[in-house]
Formats: structure tokens, C-alpha cells, sequence
């Protein structure tokens, strides 16, 4: 059966691997969400990719690591939304060009002296700004009952009948 990672539904199969496979899948899976640490922190570094392969690699290794990973709150989010085909937080989007730009930018002219390279690196940098404001931008619901946006601009109106 062909996977399709954008379909609601479990990668964990309830089966988990047994003896030295299954060790090794929660080390690969373990060395991915590190990467994806540090992937959050250098934007040269992707993280969705790291962090669907460390779901990918605890499903089928671990139940316990696996539902960790989903429920973390600073990796879950990334998984649930690209599963779920919602997309990436437009806060996200932004964080990620910004530090993007200026990794990119700070290599180009202070490390880098070789010049064809240094337009590879902005070639890189155009390419992923260009493939994130291709990636759907993600807008959180916000029900009247949950939660109200308040204009702060506004002046609140004054109640004459609020206590009696």
C-alpha cells in the first residue's frame, strides 16, 4: 500500500520492530529530531524533513517516542500541520526567510571570498524563499466562543447597566 504522507491517517502500525532494528530505528529517529533542533536554529538546515523521517523511523520502533514526538510542543506542531496538509504559520514562513537571509548573506561576505560561490549560496537562499512562499500558509481558525480579536485601537464602550 502506497503512503501518502498528507492522509490522516497513523504511521504507527501497532507492529514494532523487534531486537536490533528496533535500536537502531530510535537512534536514527533520536539523531533526526536532534538535527531538526538544529534545523529550527540555522535555516540552512532543513526541519520538516528531518522531523517526518524521526515520525517515520519511532513508529515502527517505539509507541512511546513516537507519541512524544507528536504531542512535543515544539516538533508536534510541524508534523500534525504537514500531515494534516495544513502548511506552515505564516509566523513561521517569516522566522524561517529572515534567518535564512541572513545566514546566507553573513557567509557570502564574510566567509566566503570566492565569488561564484557566494552566488550559489544566494541562488540557494532565493530558491528555499521562493519554495517557502510557495508552501500553503497556515491560518488558525478562531471561534467567537474560544476566543475574540480585539481591536486595541478602539476604545472600549462603557456599560451603564454592567453592575447593578
Amino acid at each position: 500500500m502506497l503512503f501518502i504522507p498528507w492522509q490522516q491517517r497513523s504511521w504507527h502500525s501497532g507492529v514494532e520492530l523487534k531486537g536490533i532494528r528496533r535500536y537502531l530505528f530510535v537512534v536514527l529517529g533520536t539523531l533526526c529530531v536532534v538535527l531538526a533542533g538544529v534545523g529550527i536554529i540555522l535555516p540552512v538546515l532543513p526541519t520538516t524533513p528531518f522531523l517526518l523521517l524521526a515520525a517515520f523511523f519511532y513508529a515502527r520502533s517505539s509507541e512511546r517516542f513516537y507519541n512524544w514526538l507528536l504531542t512535543n510542543r515544539w516538533f508536534g506542531e510541524y508534523i500534525r500541520n504537514y500531515r494534516e496538509g495544513r502548511g506552515l504559520p505564516l509566523r513561521h514562513k517569516l522566522i524561517t526567510i529572515f534567518l535564512l537571509w541572513i545566514t546566507i548573506l553573513y557567509a557570502a561576505w564574510f566567509a566566503v571570498s570566492v565569488v561564484w560561490i557566494r552566488l550559489i549560496l544566494i541562488g540557494i537562499a532565493t530558491a528555499v524563499t521562493v519554495h517557502l512562499a510557495r508552501v500553503k500558509t497556515y491560518r488558525p481558525e478562531i471561534h467567537s466562543d474560544s476566543r475574540q480579536i480585539l481591536d486595541l485601537d478602539e476604545e472600549p464602550e462603557e456599560s451603564a447597566d454592567v453592575y447593578p
